[in-house]
């Protein structure tokens, strides 16, 4: 799900600042959710996926990984 994150933030020429920014965190933390050193909060997916129009269906539907070792925590 990251790659595809990261390239549909790049398609719509969003750079890390601005998803940080609309995220209310910085982009180093952003910059560690793509790059898979931190975890995707549920909350955050739900930002991300409404800020770029679709459903966190839609989103996660679209996941690339097949390593079970990364997952969205509702915590």
């Amino acid at each position: 799900m990251l790659k595809t994150l990261r390239k549909i933030r790049k398609e719509n020429q969003i750079t890390i600042y601005d998803m940080a920014e609309y995220l209310g965190i910085t982009p180093s933390f952003y910059s560690q959710i793509e790059n898979e050193k931190r975890r995707l909060f549920y909350d955050t997916a739900i930002k991300i996926a409404y800020f770029f129009d679709m459903t966190p269906k839609e989103l996660f539907e679209q996941n690339e990984r097949k390593d079970s070792s990364y997952y969205v925590s509702n915590h």
